[in-house]
C-alpha cells in the first residue's frame, strides 16, 4: 500500500505524456489525487493502530509514523482539492488565451512531480535521503512558480532557486554534521537514520550536534520562509498558478518545517534540554511573526499579504516547538494542520478572485461578496480563521501555544521572560489580525460596477507610481485613464467544483475548531510523543 504513494503520481505523469485530450487529463488528476487519498486513509489506520509502518524491503526505505502521517496526510488532502480546483482554475485560463493545451500538460507533469517529491521527504527515515527529496521539490515547484512566463514570473523563479539553493546547501552542511556527530555510535547501516540517531541521541557528539542543528534550521528553514530566509516566499507565492500557491504555502512549508522538528527531537533529547534549541526557535519565530506582521500592514497585492501571513504561521509553529511542551507541540502540531487548511481556502478563494477581476491589486478590487457569491464569503471568512478569530481551528490551536507560554515557569525572572514573550506574541498577533483588515477588507465592499475610480481618487501620486508594475501596462494605464477592469465583472462564479472545495474546506476548519476527531486527535498525541520522546 506505501509504495502505492510513489506508483500512483508515476503512472500519472506517464498518463499525461500520452493522452492529448484536457479533458482526459482532469480525469487521470482527480482520480489519481483520489486514489493518493485512499491509500493515504488505509496508512493513517495502521498507523493509529500499530504505531509505525515499515516495509523490510530496500534495508527499510519506507517508514512512516505518526509524526510523518500528520504531514504527509496534509499534502495528500491539500493535492486533492488542487487538483479537483485545478480543472475549472484550468479551463479559465484557457477560455481567456492564457494557456495553451501543451502548457496544460506541462503543468500537470510538473504537480504530480512536485507532489511526488513532498511524499518522498516524508516517507523515508535516512535524513540524507530526505535532504535530496526536499531539495528535489525545488526543482519541481521552481518551473510551477515561474509558470506564466512573465517578467515577474521568472524573476521570482529565479529568485526562488537561487534562495533555496543556498538554503539547502547550508542544510546539506548539517547533515553532514549529524552524521559527524554520530561517527562511533552508529554502524554503517543506520546512518544518519534518524530512528537511530534519536535512539542513540545520548552517545552523540554534542557540540558537533549543536553545530548542525544552526546549519539545518537555516537551511531547512529558508525553504519553510522563516525570517530572515524568507525573502523568496512573498514573490513565489504570488506569481505562482493559485493552486500551486495552496500547495506551496499549504504543505511545502510544512514539509521544509517536519525537518527542523526531527532535528530538534533529536538534539534536545541529546543535551537534556531544550535550552539551546528553544532560545534559538523562539527567536526565528518571533522576528518572522514581527516581520510579517509589519509587511502585511503595507501590501497592496493580496496573494503577496497571503504569502506574509505564511510567514507568520511558520514563526508561530517555530515557537511552539522551541517551548517544547507537552502543550505547545500538541499545538504546534494542529496549527500546521490549521494552517495548511486554511492558507489553501484562501489562495483558491484568491484564485476565483484573480481570475474574475484580471488583477492581484487590493485598490482595483470591490464587491467581492457580491460578484463572487461562493468565494467572496469564503475568502472573508477564512480571513477571520487565518487571524486566529473564535470559532475557527487556528484559533485553538493559537490558543494551546499562548497557554504553553504562560504555564509550566517557575521562578520569578522565568515567569517574566515568558510573561514578557506571551505579551509580546499576542501584541504581534493583534498587529497581524489589524493589517489584515485594514488591507484587505475593503475588496468586500463597495459596489462592482463603480469600483476602481473612488479607489483611484485615494491614492496619492507617489502611491500610484509605486504600484505601478511594468508587467502589467494595462492596469497602469487603466489607473490613469479611470478604466475599470471591474465594471466588466459579471456576478457568479464560474469554477463551481473549485467553489465545493472552498465549501470543503470551510466547514473542515470551522468545524475542527470546536470538534477533534478522535483518530486525529489520537495521531496528533503520537506525534507529540515522538517529537518528546516518549
Amino acid at each position: 500500500m506505501g509504495f502505492l504513494l510513489y506508483i500512483i503520481p508515476v503512472i500519472a505523469v506517464i498518463i499525461f505524456f500520452l493522452v492529448k485530450e484536457n479533458h482526459y487529463r482532469h480525469a487521470v488528476s482527480v482520480a489519481s489525487s483520489i486514489l493518493l487519498a485512499v491509500c493515504a486513509g488505509a496508512l493513517t489506520f495502521r498507523v493509529i493502530v500499530n504505531g509505525v509502518v515499515i516495509y523490510p524491503m530496500l534495508g527499510g526505505f519506507f517508514y512512516l509514523d505518526a509524526l510523518s502521517m500528520v504531514i504527509l496526510d496534509m499534502v495528500i488532502i491539500i493535492a486533492f482539492m488542487a487538483a479537483v480546483f485545478s480543472v475549472g482554475y484550468l479551463n479559465e485560463e484557457k477560455r481567456h488565451g492564457q494557456l495553451t493545451d501543451k502548457k496544460i500538460r506541462l503543468y500537470y507533469i510538473l504537480m504530480y512531480g512536485f507532489v511526488l517529491t513532498m511524499i518522498l521527504a516524508l516517507t523515508v527515515k535516512n535524513m540524507g535521503l530526505m535532504w535530496i527529496a526536499i531539495e528535489a521539490t525545488t526543482l519541481a515547484s521552481a518551473f510551477l512558480v515561474g509558470f506564466n512566463s512573465d517578467k515577474h514570473a521568472l524573476e521570482a523563479a529565479f529568485k526562488y532557486v537561487i534562495i533555496c539553493s543556498v538554503g539547502i546547501a547550508m542544510a546539506l552542511l548539517g547533515i553532514i554534521l549529524l552524521h559527524w556527530s554520530s561517527t562511533g555510535v552508529l554502524t554503517d547501516a543506520s546512518y544518519l537514520d534518524w530512528t537511530a540517531l534519536s535512539a542513540h541521541a545520548g552517545a552523540l557528539k554534542s557540540a558537533v550536534l549543536r553545530l548542525a542543528f544552526i546549519f539545518i534550521l537555516i537551511g531547512f528553514g529558508t525553504k519553510a520562509g522563516l525570517v530572515p530566509m524568507h525573502t523568496w516566499l512573498p514573490d513565489a507565492h504570488s506569481q505562482a498558478p493559485s493552486p500551486i500557491s495552496a500547495l506551496l504555502s499549504g504543505v511545502l512549508l510544512n514539509s521544509a518545517m517536519y525537518g527542523i522538528i526531527r532535528t530538534t527531537a533529536i538534539v534536545n533529547r541529546n543535551l537534556g534540554s531544550n535550552d539551546f534549541t528553544g532560545r534559538l526557535l523562539i527567536g526565528i519565530g518571533i522576528l518572522s511573526i514581527a516581520t510579517a506582521a509589519l509587511f502585511i500592514l503595507t501590501q497592496k497585492d493580496y496573494k503577496r499579504l497571503l504569502a506574509y501571513s505564511s510567514i507568520e504561521h511558520m514563526g508561530i509553529i517555530a515557537v511552539a516547538f522551541g517551548l517544547f511542551t507537552p502543550l505547545s507541540i500538541f499545538g504546534g502540531l494542529l496549527h500546521m494542520i490549521n494552517h495548511s487548511f486554511t492558507k489553501s481556502l484562501l489562495f483558491l478563494s484568491a484564485g476565483n478572485i484573480m481570475q474574475k477581476y484580471d488583477s492581484k491589486q487590493i485598490y482595483k478590487i470591490r464587491g467581492v461578496l457580491k460578484t463572487l457569491p461562493v468565494s467572496g464569503p469564503a475568502f472573508l471568512l477564512g480571513l477571520f480563521a487565518i487571524t486566529g478569530t473564535p470559532p475557527f481551528s487556528i484559533f485553538t490551536s493559537e490558543f494551546c501555544i499562548i497557554s504553553a507560554i504562560f504555564k509550566e515557569s517557575t521562578g520569578w525572572v522565568y515567569t517574566g521572560m515568558r510573561l514578557g514573550m506571551g505579551i509580546a506574541f499576542i501584541l504581534l498577533l493583534g498587529l497581524v489580525f489589524a493589517g489584515v483588515a485594514v488591507t484587505l477588507f475593503r475588496m468586500f465592499y463597495g459596489s462592482d460596477t463603480n469600483s476602481l475610480y473612488p479607489a483611484v481618487k485615494d491614492i496619492s501620486i507617489a502611491d500610484r507610481l509605486e504600484q505601478s508594475e511594468p508587467s502589467e501596462p494595462s492596469e497602469t494605464a487603466d489607473k490613469y485613464l479611470g478604466n475599470s477592469s471591474a465594471a466588466a465583472v459579471k456576478p457568479g462564479e464560474t469554477n463551481k467544483a473549485g467553489a465545493l472545495c472552498l465549501i470543503i474546506l470551510l466547514i473542515t476548519i470551522l468545524i475542527s475548531g470546536i470538534y477533534l476527531p478522535p483518530g486525529i486527535r489520537e495521531l496528533l498525541l503520537q506525534a507529540r510523543n515522538i517529537v518528546m520522546g516518549l
